[in-house]
């Protein structure tokens, strides 16, 4: 951190940072898909540094991290002078878009129904059942089992499907579709995010950059818990779960720090 830094940022910069388990290329496609989800979204490659070096992270770090996506398909570079203009390519742009309704949706989804899928002991069960198992909207009970929230889709054709608006979960299914260390993330997140908040500015962020950087890693934090179940009753959920607890307060904190224009914070950085 530059010397001069209120210490309330970085205050909340640790907090935010704490678990030390932040994957720098996972940090980038955040900022990505956070502030430059457009095709015609682009970011410079010094706009990059400089966000992440206010959160922490090494310049050889990011550089890694960059290369590992554009490797990856995630993003495409040019050089337009001495700098690096970076956007997210064709992969990137439908990957992030299909998280966006997960991560910023203001109310967490109850669905109304459900369907569950049974597979036989047979390879063609099996392997379709793994196929959509594949696509993260399943909550797997066992080898041959996997339940998710509304109508099943269509052209299933080796599994057993059984739809229903009427749930009795008992505590085993609770523990399996909100796992204790799935929990254990949603109770440390609102604790978190609690103390963001109350870190930050009563009158607002004033500095453009720092807004960003906490923005940013408030959505990295949130995003990694979201996207790491699908959506689910609240019946099928343990008591005391958390997540729309930290959904609530997240919209808190991004109504706080909102989303900047690249252009100004481009301009801002060569000022």
């Amino acid at each position: 951190m530059k010397d001069g830094t209120p210490d309330w940022f970085e205050n909340c910069v640790t907090e935010l940072t704490a678990s030390g388990t932040q994957r720098v290329w996972s940090v980038l496609v955040t900022i990505f898909g956070d502030l430059a989800p457009k095709e015609s979204d682009q970011i410079s490659g010094a706009l990059i540094s400089k966000l992440t070096g206010m959160a922490g992270i090494k310049a050889e770090a990011t550089r890694v991290a960059l290369h590992r996506l554009r490797k990856e398909g995630w993003i495409e570079s040019t050089r337009v002078g001495r700098n690096s203009i970076h956007s997210l390519a064709d992969f990137g742009r439908s990957q992030s878009a299909a998280a966006v309704p997960r991560i910023y949706a203001r109310e967490s989804i109850d669905p109304k129904t459900w369907h569950l899928l049974l597979a036989d002991s047979s390879n063609n069960s099996r392997q379709e059942l793994s196929d959509l198992l594949l696509t993260g909207d399943y909550v797997s009970l066992n080898s041959q089992t996997a339940i998710a929230a509304g109508p099943a889709p269509s052209g299933i054709e080796d599994l057993l499907v059984l739809h229903s608006d009427d749930i009795s979960a008992p505590d085993w299914l609770r523990d399996k579709c909100g796992p204790a260390e799935l929990k254990n993330t949603y109770d440390h997140l609102l604790g978190t995010f609690r103390n963001v908040l109350a870190l930050l500015p009563k009158g607002g962020v004033a500095d453009p950059f720092q807004s960003t950087v906490l923005r940013v890693l408030v959505v990295h934090n949130w995003r990694r818990a979201i996207l790491r179940h699908p959506d689910l009753p609240k019946a099928f959920l343990p008591e005391g779960w958390n997540e729309p607890s930290c959904r609530e307060i997240v919209h808190q904190l991004l109504d706080s720090l909102p989303r900047p224009s690249l252009a100004d914070l481009e301009s801002e950085l060569g000022s």
